[in-house]
């Protein structure tokens, strides 16, 4: 999966050891991308040296050689700026096509030039209206000289707060601009970064120590004002997905956190850590820090006010993957001369030859027959000496396969039996609909129910493709059950 943007920002830290290193495997890895030193004062008080009380790391700071992006600092200046509203730049964040949800029309009086209102970002790809409303205002879209379709510098939703607060005006031309306060502006970013709020000691191990409250077993966490000021730095892209895959005690999300509740923003963050740690420190920091902003001996000093309630996190989604000694634990075989031959001949054998055909009934690669109670399937998982049964969100893994981009989940109740809805579009441009249901049990009196219930509540309209579990009379439903089980195997093939 494609994780970096056409436009994107890499901060990665390093200390003197490593840093040369680095820095030839950045230039090696991505020549597209152009790399800035930062140095971070992160340990004031000296560490223990030979020669030298080393008081500093390093952090690389790479942005596309081909991007016009100018990383931002915090500290302001007095005056007030009008600012475009309209994005500039030739990175795809910067069209309709990369961010649908950042164009839209802002509608203007046309004889006061007040803006008054806007319309919902149109249907990707789709027509949109254009002129004059029924009211007479001007719909004004960022549209660029040659008519190609940009993007404006903040969502729609966003979008809805600056007009309330009078941040946006429209010129004679209507031209958008937007109003920056003195304590909005922002100069270059500086590369030597000194400071109380840098010290890792302070904002970093004492703070994560406040909110779990226990042992704390990472001795010198980043401090969060480091994380915060790098992404802060980015720009003010304000549903920008910030990922770390070497996440830690979580200071990354508790920084996305944090600067969502400062401004308003809508960033999203991916945590990946494979350590024991993601149960005991990282997922407890990110629910703590969630439901309060300040925390002290593992108690919250207060609860988040309502706008940082708002602000913060509705869901966090957890994910997580089966490992390779889980998987070879679940494989079960068709006849015990599969078995022997794995006796025989190891690993190698049944990785290469033994996963596609004599374990077709594993769990591991999907047991078709279970799938008629989708919702209580379950993997044997060895943790900790032993083996216990783990259940697992096969709808979930589903959308992932397929790669859905999930738009909706819905949850329906006919009579006691349970729907659960999925809608999307995958990365072909498809509508796609997942219908899941338990079967289980069933005659052809509950399939033609199902086939009633499904066309009453208009489940499958609009879509360009329909998946279900199991067999069903549904018009133009096709089973899940070989695509997921040909996904997986392709997936999980050596």
């Amino acid at each position: 999966m494609r994780l970096l943007s056409d436009d994107p920002v890499l901060f990665i830290a390093i200390d003197d050891f490593e840093m040369a290193d680095l820095c030839e495997l950045v230039d090696k890895h991505f020549p597209s991308l152009r790399r800035e030193m930062i140095v971070v004062n992160h340990h004031p008080q000296g560490g223990k040296a030979k020669t030298l009380a080393n008081t500093h790391e390093y952090m690389l700071a790479c942005v596309s050689r081909f991007s016009d992006r100018t990383l931002i600092g915090r500290i302001s200046e007095d005056g007030v700026e009008l600012r475009p509203f309209k994005r500039s730049g030739t990175a795809e964040s910067n069209f309709r096509y990369g961010r649908p949800n950042s164009f839209y029309a802002i509608l203007v009086d046309p004889d006061t030039k007040k803006i008054v209102g806007l319309e919902p970002p149109p249907e990707r790809d789709s027509e949109y209206p254009k002129g004059k409303t029924k009211e007479g205002y001007i719909r004004v879209y960022p549209l660029g000289a040659k008519g190609e379709e940009r993007v404006w510098r903040r969502s729609y939703e966003s979008c809805i707060s600056l007009i309330q607060d009078g941040k946006l005006q429209c010129s004679n031309n209507f031209t958008i601009y937007q109003q920056v306060q003195a304590e909005e502006r922002t100069p270059a970013l500086f590369s030597n970064w000194v400071g109380p709020r840098y010290n890792a000691g302070t904002f970093g191990a004492n703070l994560l120590g406040d909110i779990i409250g226990e042992h704390n077993p990472f001795s010198y966490p980043k401090s969060i004002y480091t994380v915060e000021d790098a992404i802060f730095s980015a720009g003010v892209e304000d549903n920008a997905i910030c990922i770390d895959y070497f996440a830690g005690s979580g200071t990354t999300g508790h920084a996305v956190i944090n600067l969502n509740r400062e401004d308003g923003g809508r960033r999203r963050f991916i945590l990946v850590e494979m350590g024991e740690y993601f149960d005991t420190v990282l997922l407890p920091r990110i629910k703590k820090v969630t439901f309060s902003p300040e925390w002290k001996a593992g108690k919250p000093k207060r609860t988040a006010t309502q706008k940082e309630f708002e602000r913060g996190p509705r869901i966090v989604k957890v994910v997580r993957l089966e490992s390779y000694e889980d998987a070879l634990n679940n494989i079960t075989f068709d006849e015990k001369s599969g078995q022997q031959t794995l006796e025989l001949f190891g690993d190698e054998y049944l990785l290469r030859y033994m996963l596609r055909w004599e374990s077709r009934k594993s769990e591991t690669f999907l047991d078709v027959e279970k799938l008629q109670s989708p919702f209580s399937y379950k993997l044997h998982i060895h943790r900790d000496g032993e083996t216990r049964e783990q259940p697992v969100d096969l709808p979930e893994t589903f959308n992932y396969l397929i790669g859905l981009d999930v738009e909706t989940r819905r949850v329906y109740n006919d009579d006691g039996r349970r729907y659960l809805i999925y809608r999307g579009t995958t990365r072909e441009g498809r509508k796609v609909c997942v219908i899941w249901r338990e079967t289980r049990g069933w005659t052809k009196e509950d399939y033609r129910r199902d086939e009633e219930f499904v066309a009453a509540q208009n489940l499958t309209e609009g879509a360009d493709e329909v998946y279900v579990n199991g067999d069903s009379y549904i018009p133009g439903a096709r089973p899940l059950e070989g695509v997921f089980k040909a996904r997986m195997f392709a997936s999980g093939e050596v």
